[in-house]
This record gives structure tokens, C-alpha cells and sequence, in this order.
């Protein structure tokens, strides 16, 4: 049975109090033909601002009397009972339900089927796979676009159609529809594969002694191990081979997941990681400022270091990390301590220094270049914390950045309302700090932006 699915929504990601479900149709088919279906406009209890409002017709007069996802939600479990998750684009519309139900507490976990990916293998060298292009060029006719149940039609005709290709396709027309769109594993991994949870956090994998073999991150733990059955690499075979179990540590935040990964990475040292194992830490790159009010670089041990930027395992990376930043920015070698000081440094006797060294560039000019990497390799503030999403939607997730450095993470009841940096500090698990997680948090921050609330103290 197959649950052909459609929804319309008020953001491009699931936010509980932003981006919810405001319109979804269901459309159970037997491989044959229709046998039943769903259809309803949903309060997303949020506003749905103008731009989705263009995009579906969908405004907030019309759903405010219409049903909470919550008052559906056995009748969508139901419905979609024992059946394959069939969308165009499955990714976003599973996603989507299935945070619905996870913040009401319950799991909901079914496999998926994508009409994009299933055409590009039955139908390819269309222009496009977008839903409205892909169907005008199989002149399927599409009423209501971007509504939920004139998207879900369309997307039956589509999968009825494929399903015709597929049985005159002498490569796959032996094979079951759902074989062509999922990843092959075997029926002894996917049982233990089985026992993690499509989730944030972070998943381990096992061997027959249950020593760890290999630490991973993600989003959906599920999927993400699932993927690693594409692997062609003699090493990922072998790694698949000896992984005889699983097991897992959920985190709701992505941030504390990376965190955790890199601190389970070094504490274990898995034989299939290769990026993070390192804890031990020789060389940093530092900054200050001179007496003219220049911006120093200077290659330190790692031992006597202040003001860092960046912390190396080796000083060679550190040199070629320095001598990347000179020839990018332009900088001088006196100020970056790889030339003879009080001496006008080589680079500007062949042009590659503007004449800091020489008094021809100003300081103020200097600087500006030299901030520019600053901005790169530092926190806007020394002291902050960090408060993302927690296990669950009653949960917050936090971080505390104490003088530059990484303290700890934690978990609290949002009703409790704790803001306190000291309060938090109390109910913090304190983790080893190792340099390399402040380019882990610093990349986390600048990619999520607006994800997130960062509070300075």
C-alpha cells in the first residue's frame, strides 16, 4: 500500500512556533487505484506570513477554524498505517509530519518513497523534475497547484505512470517499486539499524565485542547510517561488515550532537574515524597588538598561548595555515613574525607587501585586512551561551563560552525559565575543552543564523 502525500506549509523548515503543516492531503492507492483518502486545511497555530500566503492561497482567516494537527493525528497515523510514504520531494513533506508528531511526543516512522528520484531513473533527461515542469512535460494536467489535494492527484497520475514505465523497463521491471528508491541493506544490518531513532544526535556503531568501531552525527541518526551503505570503499565494506550493533545518545540540537561527536571521537579513538581524533594540540596562531597599534600573527606552542585564533597539531600546519593568510590578505612578514624585525620585510621588495613595514600603508589600511581574518577565527563576544532546541519541544538545549572557550552543554524545562548564566552553570555537564571545538561551534553559529538565541554575559 502506498500513501500518496501532499502538504503545504508555512515555512521552508519545521519551526514549532514559525513553520508548521496548514493544509495536507492523503491518498492511500493499492498499486492499482485509490482506496481511500484524507484531505484538510490545518491551524498551524502560528501566522502564515504573505510570502506563503502567495504561494498556496492559504491565508490565516482560512484556517483559524481549521483542525490542530494534534485533533488529526491518529487519523493520519492511521490512514498511513503499514503504508509506504510516497511525495514528491519526500524528504521535505516526511519531514515535516514527522516533527508534527514528535512534538506531540509519539515517533513516526515510515519508509519513504520519492516521485523525483523514482523519475529521474524511469523517465530521465527531462529538463526539469519540479512537479508543474515534470507533469507538463508528460501532459499530466495539474488542477490547484501548490494546493495540498491538487498537488497529491498530480503526484498519483505521476506514480501511476511510473509505475507503467517500470513494467516495460528491462532494467528494473523485475525489481518492487520501493527496491529502485532505497538504499540496499541487508535484512541482518537493517534489523540493527532499525534501533535508531530518525532524530538528532549521536550513533555509534559496534563490533561483536561491543567495542566502538566508528562515531557518527546527524540530524536523523536513521537515515544517516542507512547512507552509509552507499559506501564503495574497501574501508566503509569492511567497517559495514563489522558492525554487529548499534547504539545512541539523542540531542535535539544539532550544535550539542557536533560537540559530542568530536569529544566521543577523541575519548574512543574508533578505528573507521579519521577527522577528530586528534586531542593533542602542539602550535596556535595568536594576535595582538604592537606598540604601533599593528595587528600582530604570531606561530606559538600551544602551551604558552594567548589570544588564539587557531590551534594546530603540528607546527608545519600552523606555518602553511600563517603563510595562506599572507598571501590572501596581503600581509606583512615583519607582522606575522616570519621576517627580521625593524627591517623593511621581502614581500614588499617583490610587491606582494603594500609597505606597512615601510611607513607607505597606513595602519588604520593594515588592520582592516588583518580584522578580516579576526572575524573569521573569532567570537563576537568572550563570555556567551548559546540556547537551541532540546530532545523534545518542552526541552531547551544551552552552551556556555566561557573567556573563549567551550564549558560545557546542558537541558532544561522551558517552563522552568532559567536564563542565569550562574544557574545554567550548576546544571551543565562540563566537557573537556579541546581547541578544534571552537571551530566546530564558530562555523555551527555562522551557518544557523537566525536558528538560534545567543545571549552575551
Amino acid at each position: 500500500m502506498f500513501a500518496i502525500i501532499d502538504i503545504e506549509t508555512c515555512g521552508g523548515k519545521f519551526n514549532y512556533q514559525k513553520s508548521r503543516i496548514i493544509e495536507i492531503c492523503i491518498l492511500v492507492h493499492d498499486g492499482l487505484t485509490l482506496v481511500d483518502r484524507f484531505s484538510t486545511l490545518l491551524n498551524p497555530e502560528c501566522y502564515i506570513a504573505p510570502m506563503y500566503t502567495n504561494i498556496s492561497g492559504i491565508n490565516n482567516e482560512m484556517v483559524a477554524d481549521a483542525p490542530k494537527f494534534y485533533e488529526v493525528a491518529k487519523q493520519i497515523e492511521a490512514i498511513t498505517k503499514d503504508c509506504v510514504f510516497v511525495a514528491h520531494n519526500a524528504k521535505f513533506d516526511y519531514n515535516f509530519v514527522r516533527e508534527e508528531f514528535a512534538s506531540l511526543g509519539f515517533s513516526y516512522k515510515r519508509e519513504t518513497l520519492c516521485t523525483v528520484q523514482l523519475s529521474r531513473k524511469l523517465i530521465p533527461g527531462k529538463m526539469s523534475y519540479s512537479l508543474g515542469k515534470l507533469c507538463a512535460q508528460l501532459g499530466i494536467a495539474v488542477n490547484d497547484r501548490h494546493r495540498a489535494e491538487g498537488d497529491a492527484q498530480a503526484t498519483v497520475k505521476l506514480f501511476e505512470l511510473l509505475l507503467k514505465e517500470k513494467a516495460t523497463n528491462p532494467i528494473y521491471k523485475n525489481k518492487g517499486v520501493t527496491e529502485l528508491n532505497k538504499r540496499r541493506v541487508d535484512g541482518i544490518k537493517k534489523y540493527i539499524l532499525d534501533k535508531l531513532p530518525e532524530e538528532c544526535g549521536v550513533y555509534y556503531y559496534l563490533d561483536k565485542d561491543k567495542n566502538i568501531i566508528y562515531v557518527g552525527k546527524s540530524k536523523n541518526m536513521y537515515n544517516r547510517a542507512v547512507s552509509h551503505f552507499t559506501g564503495t570503499t574497501n574501508k566503509s565494506k569492511k567497517m559495514l561488515f563489522e558492525m554487529m550493533d548499534v547504539d545512541f545518545i539523542k540531542t535535539g540540537s544539532e550544535l550539542i550532537a557536533l560537540l559530542h561527536e568530536s569529544d566521543e571521537i577523541k575519548n574512543h579513538k574508533p578505528a573507521y574515524n579519521v577527522m577528530r581524533k586528534a586531542d593533542i594540540f602542539s602550535h596556535s596562531i595568536v594576535w595582538f597588538k604592537d606598540n604601533e597599534g599593528i595587528t600582530n600573527l604570531r606561530i606559538q606552542e600551544f602551551s604558552n598561548a594567548d589570544n588564539v585564533l587557531v590551534s594546530f597539531t603540528k607546527y608545519a600546519t600552523a606555518r602553511e595555515t600563517l603563510e595562506r593568510w599572507i598571501e590572501d590578505k596581503t600581509l606583512c612578514l615583519q607582522y606575522t613574525t616570519l621576517n627580521n624585525e625593524s627591517s623593511i620585510c621581502f614581500n614588499h621588495q617583490i610587491k606582494k607587501c603594500n609597505g606597512v613595514c615601510a611607513g607607505i600603508e597606513s595602519v588604520e589600511v593594515y588592520n582592516k585586512r588583518v580584522s578580516e581574518i579576526l572575524f573569521d577565527y573569532t567570537f563576537k563576544h568572550p563570555n556567551f551561551i548559546v540556547f537551541d532546541r532540546g530532545k523534545n519541544h518542552q526541552e531547551q538545549s544551552f552552551i556556555v563560552i566561557e573567556n573563549r572557550k567551550y564549558l560545557g552543554y546542558g537541558y532544561f524545562e522551558k517552563s522552568e525559565q532559567i536564563t542565569h548564566p550562574e544557574q545554567l552553570k550548576e546544571i551543565i555537564q562540563k566537557q573537556t575543552y579541546h581547541p578544534d571545538t571552537t571551530d566546530l561551534i564558530r562555523s555551527w553559529l555562522k551557518t544557523n543564523e537566525g536558528n538560534y538565541k545567543l545571549i552575551p554575559y
